[in-house]
């Protein structure tokens, strides 16, 4: 039987135990003390612990509720790129997101608007505290730059799983402050870029060795236009864009391999969440991202599958597909052969960790970060925006950027869209985010965004003016006395 690990609890009990990144190619991270054996310490007076405070905030990032179960079923489940996997018998719930019955009492729904809570509540101890700390300025604006980076982020994915919800943005010093309303969307998305404002102003560009994979200047700004893309603030978006493609940063020159764990935080990466396996600590190795979709039965569950339809949306002849897909059968480029015998024809290639990577004892595939941001992602909005603003020109030079990369050399496949036609260069970027950003929790929110959710995901049981968020977790408005109001629908 699978073991569905949650570990919702190991964080907050070792809600201060630091992941650190050490100056290497390898990431290191801290050993974290088993769950009860925290001692007990007087916190937030010491730079030493300042620096604590906000690893923590990193290391709940990789989560299982926020990179496993919970994240799949809130941000892939439903789209038209993903299928349940695994064997039609096991975890049937991802059904309930599939084909849009879930209920506001499914437990999915209450573990990923804890999960966000839980950063959001480690990032307001961090905003809370450290401004008491006596220590350098510069290094102490740097940490508040990074959890607001962090709560941004948060209050992004709850924004577009939910619609309306609680703004907390202190840690509660009493109970009058624990049982607040929800705020509307558009004040949940100020907020969002007030954080993202501020962190971009205080954020270094890059970081040396010791910090890698840190947030960063590039991470806010280009966080901040995706944020903006969703509001359809097109002038911004544009704006945002053209910051960071001055920025230095570029498209990995290798689609596929730009995904494989000795590639992680490359030239392409603006932001991801940090992950390793660390040899004799199975409890930092915690992340379960690549082991519920890796190969059902070698080095993982096999959950969240690539759709047919999703194999049918590449054009002839692009590299991204084979590189985006595992199917059964194939060889790996990194020599493993997907049997025929496992359950299902397709898996997630970008979650992949090659077979020889895994060690008895610890998730499969726990060294594999999760990618939240690539410059990929920054060109295709601001060949959006530019095309929504009437520059037509950049809109094709951001766009074809892209499909140069996909296709290398080959220039039989992927031609340049040449169309000057507003609509139908829309069109050919939708079409590319789908293909380019397949399987990266994109697709469901960008269908819904661009206005098109009954057309894509009416065959599945998606109903317009209800199926654009999902239900708040019902045992959150009972705690709040039914302060909280159920999404319309539900």
């Amino acid at each position: 039987m699978k073991k569905y690990i949650n570990t919702r609890s190991f964080f907050a009990a070792a809600a201060f135990s630091a992941v650190l990144l050490t100056a290497s190619c390898k990431k290191d991270f801290l050993n974290v003390p088993p769950q009860a054996q925290q001692p007990s310490v007087t916190f937030w007076k010491t730079p030493e612990d300042a620096l604590k405070g906000v690893n923590a905030i990193y290391a709940n990032l990789r989560s299982w509720n926020n990179v496993a179960f919970n994240t799949i079923v809130i941000e892939s489940t439903g789209s038209d790129e993903a299928d349940k996997g695994s064997t039609p018998t096991d975890a049937t719930f991802f059904n309930l997101y599939d084909q849009f019955t879930v209920t506001a009492t499914h437990g999915s729904l209450q573990d990923f608007w804890t999960g966000q809570y839980q950063n959001i509540n480690l990032c307001n101890q961090v905003l809370d505290n450290i401004p008491n700390i006596t220590m350098d300025e510069t290094l102490r604006n740097r940490y508040l730059a990074e959890a607001k980076f962090i709560r941004a982020y948060s209050y992004f994915r709850l924004v577009r799983a939910y619609g309306n919800v609680v703004l907390r943005l202190h840690v509660p010093k009493d109970n009058s402050e624990y049982n607040l309303p929800q705020s509307d969307k558009a004040a949940v998305y100020a907020q969002i870029e007030k954080d993202l404002n501020e962190a971009a102003t205080a954020l270094p560009q890059s970081y040396g060795a010791a910090d890698l994979g840190r947030a960063t200047k590039g991470a806010a700004i280009g966080l901040h236009a995706k944020v903006a893309m969703y509001q359809n603030k097109w002038a911004d978006v544009l704006s945002l864009t053209n910051q960071v493609m001055t920025m230095g940063y570029d498209l990995f020159p290798d689609f596929e391999k730009g995904f494989r764990t000795q590639n992680e935080n490359n030239i392409e990466s603006l932001f991801e969440v940090q992950a390793e396996l660390v040899p004799g600590n199975a409890d930092a190795s915690n992340s379960q991202y690549s082991q519920v979709q890796g190969v059902a039965g070698i080095m993982g569950w096999g959950f969240n599958t690539p759709s047919e339809a999703l194999a049918n949306a590449f054009e002839a002849g692009d590299p991204r597909k084979d590189a985006t897909i595992l199917f059964k059968g194939e060889t790996t480029p990194q020599g493993d052969l997907i049997p025929t015998t496992v359950p299902n024809e397709r898996y997630n290639q970008k979650s992949y960790v090659p077979f020889a990577m895994r060690v008895s004892g610890f998730n499969e595939g726990a060294q594999q970060n999760f990618r939240v941001l690539r410059f990929a992602d920054v060109l295709l909005m601001n060949a959006e925006a530019a095309n929504e603003q009437g520059n037509t020109s950049q809109a094709l030079t951001s766009l074809n950027r892209v499909r140069a990369r996909a296709r290398g050399g080959n220039i039989n496949i992927l031609p340049d869209v040449t169309t000057t036609d507003k609509t139908t260069l829309r069109n050919a970027i939708w079409k590319e985010r789908q293909v380019e950003l397949a399987m990266e929790n994109d697709r469901y929110f960008d269908v819904i965004r661009q206005g098109r959710g009954l057309a894509v995901f009416g065959p599945k049981g998606w109903k317009a003016n209800k199926n654009e968020v999902w239900p708040i977790p019902q045992n959150e408005i009972e705690l709040s006395g039914n302060l909280l109001k159920q999404n319309p629908g539900y």
